[in-house]
């Protein structure tokens, strides 16, 4: 009996935890059949709505027609419809917009009367020039830019679009027309009066050096350079070619203008903006305004542009002579820059210019001011001089650049033949 008893008791223990086992057992599948049903219901409404979207879609007519629920309200499917308008006007401009560069000859070798050469470079030559007959969107005299034997219509494509990127600014030449259809590949550009600025500062040294304000009117020249790399940075445009020859000279120190974007870049068409190395490190370039990390990692970008100011500086502090001058061949000058040497200080700098220019050289190229950082410096040196020079109509302008006036620019004309083999 007692032995009964110790058994019946030993016996509650393990039937309370197989009850617990069990009735957790029940409350998890019951939670688990809860889930799968609600699993099961959302899966069943989600095939229903994908049923009925597929029976919409294959109801809906042909493009052209508009389908208007009874309740929408009038001024909704007018809303509708002026935004699908938009869309169709915002496809058709940029249709046009491609379809310009692709165009027909809009302006021809036998519509161009060439007058004055203005510069000669690896892939083209500058003219003053004029059209035969008429004018070129009321432009009777213009800058006309002729590629050279060799270069290929994509290539002179590039450079018209990135010159369309950048207009309505006083600081760069501005693109009038063009032909790229057949060769040679003409770019007609705004007419510019005295020619590039190397030529201009060789031409006027005399006079220059004579001037007691000679540095305040190269600041102001400089100044105006800086606006118009600004405008391009803004633009993402890296130049690529910044040099005293590639800037014209409208009216000195007021209007000089930034031109020849034949290595331009335009970094918003690139798959990343880092992409900054060429392409074809066998491309010609100017090595003496290049930076070193071109030469050691072929790698140019913005602070490339802004190494070659620097260079500019130099060549305005000097009238035009080409930087580096001692050293021959283009391995020396690699080798110059890649050790860290720089020209040596112009004389009769001023020490702000001076500043900025080494600056603008600085190692590594992120230690190098921006072009804003380089307009405002630019701008504080204006503010602190004491006088500005009254340069609207000076005389020995008038005088040495005659040869570039029209009564001249007449005896001058030249052959379309004789300007491509320049």
């Amino acid at each position: 009996m007692n032995d009964t008893i110790i058994s019946g008791q030993q016996l509650k223990p393990l039937v309370f935890i197989l009850t617990g086992a069990l009735s957790f057992i029940v409350l998890v599948f019951t939670v688990l059949g809860v889930v799968f049903f609600r699993k099961y219901r959302s899966l069943v409404l989600t095939i229903r709505e994908l049923r009925g979207t597929r029976l919409l879609m294959n109801a809906v007519p042909r493009p052209g027609t508009i389908i208007v629920p009874a309740a929408v309200r009038e001024e909704d499917l007018l809303i509708s419809q002026i935004s699908q308008q938009q869309c169709r006007t915002l496809r058709l401009s940029s249709r046009r917009l491609w379809r310009s560069l692709r165009q027909g000859p809009r302006v021809t070798k036998s519509d161009l009367n060439l007058l004055q050469l203005i510069k000669a470079g690896k892939e083209g030559v500058f003219y003053q020039a004029r059209m035969t007959r008429g004018t070129c969107k009321g432009h009777s005299m213009f800058t006309c830019k002729i590629s050279k034997e060799g270069v290929r219509p994509k290539h002179v494509e590039m450079e018209v679009s990135i010159m369309k990127k950048l207009v309505h600014h006083k600081n760069i030449l501005q693109l009038l027309d063009w032909n790229t259809a057949e060769e040679p590949y003409i770019l007609i550009m705004e007419y510019v009066g005295y020619g590039t600025l190397r030529s201009f500062l060789q031409t006027n040294r005399v006079n220059l050096s004579a001037d007691p304000e000679l540095q305040s009117l190269l600041t102001i020249a400089s100044y105006h350079i800086a606006l118009a790399l600004q405008h391009l940075r803004s633009k993402m445009i890296v130049h690529c070619d910044l040099a005293l020859r590639n800037i014209m000279v409208s009216k000195f120190p007021w209007e000089v203008k930034v031109a020849e974007f034949g290595l331009a870049r335009d970094l918003t068409r690139m798959t990343s903006r880092r992409s900054s190395r060429w392409r074809n490190p066998r491309q010609r370039v100017p090595l003496r305004w290049y930076p070193p990390e071109y030469f050691k990692n072929n790698y140019y970008n913005f602070k490339g542009d802004v190494w070659a100011f620097g260079i500019v500086l130099w060549e305005m502090q000097t009238f035009g002579t080409l930087p580096y001058p001692n050293l021959e061949t283009s391995e020396a000058v690699m080798y110059h820059i890649c050790i860290g040497h720089k020209n040596t200080n112009p004389v009769g700098c001023r020490p702000e210019i001076l500043h900025i220019m080494r600056d603008c050289w600085l190692e590594p190229y992120t230690l190098r001011p921006s072009f804003t950082d380089i307009v405002r410096m630019l701008e504080n040196i204006m503010e602190n001089d004491a006088d500005y020079v009254d340069v609207s109509s000076p005389q020995f302008l008038v005088k040495d650049g005659a040869e570039y006036h029209e009564g001249s620019l007449q005896e001058a004309s030249v052959s379309l033949e004789d300007a491509i083999a320049v």
